[in-house]
């Protein structure tokens, strides 16, 4: 693998914690938080993720908890919003896609890092999903949302699973660098909003059903 997890996957790391942090700063906005809780629903999705990677792959106490430079991001987030929210139209639009660049990077830097932990190439798939994942997760549970993972009229872990499958197929054939790196981020990001802007979903559980009000709620996304 010629692409170590460096310095330049801790800034992409960083700049995937920002991206989740202003859709949680923006979510707060949404549900009427103040600004505590702003920050603390900030905190939860962009570090979430990252600290269930550190914690699954054993690698001592997690990044968040020990690199004040992960603190950052949620607070400039906070602040961003807090300032800038009651000019900003859209916000639901915005929200995803900060949340779809989250995604594109976190997907990337979990499968890093669980191939630099020695993973398998398929648990080092699942934890970059995981990573990628599990802090919009916490977020909407914890705003008392329907999670996005779970929208029968969404696609949300798809495009992490493209991302993070992408990432370890270049990084095991040893092709994966900055310029590839871009590539797949791009890919993850286009696929998420793409999915969104067009109401592509996954079939459901069971084959021929409808979940009553799924119709209703694929109109044309939210603004």
């Amino acid at each position: 693998m010629t692409f170590s997890y460096s310095l330049v996957s801790v800034w992409l790391d960083l700049a995937g914690v920002f991206f989740f942090a202003v859709s949680g700063s923006l979510l707060a906005a949404r549900k009427q938080f103040d600004i505590v809780g702003s920050l603390l629903l900030a905190s939860v999705v962009s570090l979430g993720g990252g600290v269930i990677r550190d914690l699954i792959i054993n690698a001592g106490p997690p990044a968040a908890f020990t690199n004040p430079a992960y603190l950052a991001p949620p607070l400039l987030a906070t602040v961003l919003v807090y300032f800038l929210f009651p000019s900003v139209r859209r916000f639901t639009s915005l929200l995803v896609l900060f949340d779809a660049g989250g995604l594109a990077l976190f997907c990337i830097t979990g499968s890093l890092k669980a191939l630099a932990a020695g993973m398998h190439p398929v648990a080092a798939v699942l934890l970059g999903v995981t990573t990628a994942v599990g802090g919009g997760l916490l977020r909407d549970v914890t705003a008392n949302e329907v999670p996005q993972l779970f929208d029968p009229g969404d696609i949300y872990a798809l495009p992490a699973f493209a991302g993070a499958g992408l990432t370890v197929a270049l990084s095991v054939t040893g092709t994966f660098g900055v310029l590839t790196a871009s590539a797949v981020a791009a890919v993850v990001f286009a696929f998420r909003v793409t999915a969104w802007r067009r109401q592509w979903h996954a079939p459901l559980a069971v084959r021929g059903r409808h979940r009553p009000g799924l119709d209703g709620a694929q109109n044309g996304p939210a603004d």
